[in-house]
């Protein structure tokens, strides 16, 4: 149950996918984090998710955190691990030095998030949830808030949540009920149950800080009248030290499929007098700061499904190269052979291996247009990737961790039997993805964020944009004439034009006939992602070519090069392949959906 993480196809993704030299050599602030910081970054954070943080993943699903009068504690080797984690400076690796972190760009932090799920997905949502209350505070908190809460944050002294589910209120934050009420010095007086917090509780930082939605007295209702509260599980003294407890208790904490290892907690806020809570920018647009969070997280849980593939997959080939059994179905051999050998096993693998390498390429190349919107000095060319950024969001999020089901429960496949036991660890993984789909917003809720925001807003033009772009990939492929570039061109093609029509007609009809486009969204959205990954693999392919006419001795190597050819050519084949049916589903299978009954159901 070994994880070594991947750092040369990161590097890869990241040197020519996502062109970070370029970033470094274009953005000033980015001027020390071309391709060697990225590498010694990368294998620092290696040294520690191989040798403190995967080890004890295992552990953490079969003996998970536990509650006992309110106190929660972490699984046994978290508590040692995340103190690791704090001393090596990496909570802080993407955020401002001013509040004492290391200012490096996303497109090096996401990798390095993808190593920490991968080794460890309960364990990395604490610093993930943190992430995004730095990034929420930063974007709307006060300068006083900012200044008595980030630099703890950034440094992962004290952790952060986000406080948005009530029992009565799912996915939909209207009907939010928490309240808070002014206490004429500035501060507030919060009271409400808030739901599903991860690592809401725990014992490996000094202090939580819980980022709460509420309503203040006389708010429009709805989604306008929810505001954002800091609110700390210790108060906060003037000279930064730790005081009283707040009003703020963890009653429980669920019992779950999977992510065992981390606390999912119920805290109830205000049961004494009330919890001391702090206005975040302005009341009544609590929705519009949070949603900075979420979009941080979102992209952050996409990393998590890419993880989760990552390790089942290398979990599966361990297996397969050791577990003998049947002979080959060519007769090559007279005596069972390891079942990597045979075709079926080798396709599952490839799968597996294949959505990792895509979906990484996604998230990077995406990470990189992060990078350069927040910090370009061309204001057009950072509007534009803030665009195609936007857009990819739910793509990452969404595709990523749906084919992280397809790719787990492939790694449980390839078990056999061995994979329903728990003893083998591949069905911890299979369990672990499924909330991945759920949390931050479900795919359907990505789906719907990629239609009305994402394409119908603009009248389709970024994603026409992006097909444009694929489009010139295509000529590059048709140039290279070889059969690995002549499959990708067939099946990038296919694809690209399928999501076009795909495009038009939700652009069409969205608001003529919603239910038509809404019946389709989510395969509208895998659509989507799976060809944007597909790019990316394509791009690689043509990538590795050149990169072999040259001789491939380079960091990399030939294998390396020869390995990514093979894969994309796998990618084009089986994968990408698949486009033009669902755009056909999209097209003309809303019509059976809609017509149904539902009291036939």
């Amino acid at each position: 149950m070994s994880f070594i993480a991947p750092v040369q196809d990161m590097l890869f993704d990241m040197q020519y996918l996502a062109d970070l030299d370029k970033l470094a050599q274009d953005v000033p602030a980015y001027a020390d984090a071309g391709m060697e910081t990225a590498q010694a970054v990368l294998q620092e954070a290696a040294n520690l998710v191989q040798d403190v943080i995967a080890p004890i993943n295992f552990q953490g699903d079969k003996n998970p955190s536990t509650w006992k009068d309110g106190v929660v504690t972490a699984a046994a080797g978290f508590k040692e691990a995340y103190k690791q984690y704090v001393e090596g400076g990496w909570q802080g690796l993407q955020h401002p030095g001013q509040y004492g972190g290391q200012d490096l760009p996303k497109t090096i932090g996401a990798a390095v998030g993808e190593m920490c799920n991968a080794a460890n997905i309960s364990f990395a949502l604490c610093p993930m949830l943190t992430d995004g209350a730095i990034e929420a505070l930063l974007t709307a908190g006060s300068d006083e808030l900012k200044d008595k809460y980030l630099p703890k944050l950034v440094s992962g002294e004290w952790t952060g949540t986000m406080n948005l589910t009530e029992p009565q209120a799912g996915s939909d934050l209207a009907a939010v009920r928490s309240r808070a009420e002014p206490v004429g010095d500035g501060s507030y007086k919060v009271f409400g149950t808030k739901i599903f917090i991860t690592w809401g509780e725990h014992d490996m930082a000094d202090n939580i800080i819980h980022l709460v939605l509420a309503r203040v007295a006389g708010a429009p209702e709805g989604v306008k009248g929810i505001s954002l509260f800091v609110v700390p599980k210790f108060m906060v003294n003037a000279d930064g030290s730790i005081g009283d407890r707040n009003d703020v208790q963890c009653v429980s904490i669920e019992h779950k499929l999977g992510i065992k290892g981390s606390a999912t907690c119920v805290l109830q806020f205000g049961d004494n007098g009330g919890a001391n809570g702090y206005l975040v920018g302005e009341e009544n647009r609590g929705l519009e700061y949070m949603f900075i969070m979420m979009n941080a997280a979102r992209y952050a849980v996409g990393v998590q499904g890419i993880a989760v593939t990552e390790r089942a997959y290398q979990h599966a080939v361990n297996y397969a190269r050791e577990r003998v059994q049947s002979r080959p179905v060519d007769g090559s051999v007279k005596a069972p052979v390891a079942i990597i050998n045979h075709p079926d096993i080798k396709r599952m693998l490839l799968t597996m291996r294949a959505t990792a390498e895509g979906t990484r390429a996604m998230a990077i190349y995406a990470a990189s247009l992060y990078d350069i919107e927040h910090n370009h000095p061309d204001a057009t060319i950072a509007a534009d990737s803030q665009a195609m950024y936007e857009f990819m969001v739910p793509l990452i999020k969404g595709y990523s961790t749906e084919t992280s089901l397809e790719t787990t429960s492939l790694g449980v496949q390839v078990h056999g039997g061995m994979g329903f036991i728990e003893e083998t660890g591949a069905a911890q993984y299979y369990r672990d993805a499924k909330i991945l789909t759920i949390y931050e917003g479900t795919t359907a809720i990505q789906a719907n964020d990629l239609v009305g925001r994402k394409t119908v807003r603009d009248g389709g033009a970024v994603a026409k944009k992006i097909a444009g772009m694929i489009e010139q990939t295509e000529g590059q492929l048709a140039q290279s004439g070889s059969e690995a570039a002549k499959a990708m061109l067939e099946s990038l093609t296919a694809a690209r034009k399928s999501f076009l029509e795909v495009v038009d007609f939700v652009v069409n009809n969205t608001k003529s006939d919603p239910n038509a486009v809404f019946a389709g969204s989510v395969p509208y959205l895998m659509l989507a992602g799976n060809l944007v990954s597909g790019w990316q693999m394509a791009r690689a392919l043509l990538i590795s070519e050149q990169k072999l006419a040259e001789g491939g001795n380079d960091d990399y190597g030939p294998a390396f090069y020869q390995n990514k050819i093979q894969t994309a050519r796998f990618y084009a084949d089986q994968i990408l392949s698949r486009v033009p049916a669902v755009g056909y589903s999209i097209l003309k299978g809303h019509g059976a959906t809609n017509a149904f009954n539902v009291d036939a159901f």
